[in-house]
Parts: C-alpha cells; sequence; structure tokens
C-alpha cells in the first residue's frame, strides 16, 4: 500500500535551516504530483507546496515563497523541502500529501485533507 516517511524535523532557531525528506513506497513514485503540507498547533492543515511529477514545475504559498525550496528524486522515491530563513511561525508538524485526482496549484491551496499523508515530522522554530 502506499506509504510516505517523513523525516528531518527538528528544534531551530529563527533564521535556521532544515531539510525535510519524504520516502515514497507503494506507488509508482514519479507519477504522482507530490505536496508538502503542515499543521500548526491548534491550526488547520495548510498546503505549504507541491511539485509536478518530473519536478519541472513547483509552485509555493505566499509565505514560504524565496525561503523554501520543494525538490525530487525520483530515482530515490524521495521527496525534499529545503526550509531557510525559518520563523517561529513556521512551526508545525510537516507532512507529504498526495491526491488521487491530478489537481491545480489554487485547488491544492484550497484543500482541507489529501488522499494520502504520512506520519507528518516536528519543526519547531525558536529561541
Amino acid at each position: 500500500q502506499v506509504q510516505l516517511v517523513e523525516s528531518g524535523g527538528g528544534l531551530v532557531q529563527p533564521g535556521g535551516s532544515l531539510r525535510l525528506s519524504c520516502a515514497g513506497s507503494g506507488f509508482t513514485f514519479s507519477k504522482n504530483v507530490l505536496n508538502w503540507v503542515r499543521q500548526a498547533p491548534g491550526k488547520g492543515l495548510e498546503w505549504v507546496s507541491g511539485i509536478s511529477r518530473g519536478g519541472g514545475s513547483t509552485s509555493y504559498t505566499d509565505s514560504v515563497k524565496g525561503r523554501f525550496i520543494i525538490f525530487r528524486d525520483n530515482d530515490k522515491n524521495t521527496l525534499y523541502l529545503q526550509m531557510n530563513n525559518l520563523k517561529p511561525e513556521d512551526t508545525a508538524v510537516y507532512y507529504c500529501a498526495m491526491t488521487k485526482s491530478v489537481l491545480g496549484w489554487k485547488t491544492l491551496q484550497s484543500l482541507s485533507n489529501f488522499d494520502w499523508m504520512g506520519q507528518g515530522t516536528q519543526v519547531t522554530v525558536s529561541s
């Protein structure tokens, strides 16, 4: 069955960097659009970024543009999120996520749930 396993979270000071990874299995990795979503304490799910099957198209929510970079390695079945200049408001559990249907970036940004998500990795930005 589909498995998405995130790693790389941790505690970092404001202005610091982290790289998250998501290993996928149980499906054809290269044929799926992949996303990073997050959930901050007491808040709903927020779409953060998405990347096309081949990696040539990416999209970001406004609050992370210029700071986060999404990329993928289809040979390794792994999705990444490089997070730079982290802010306290980036504190959340981060998940990689997929949908059954191919959706546009605006639609993905409006979703409150996804068909498949990993178990998540905690990112805490604090001094």
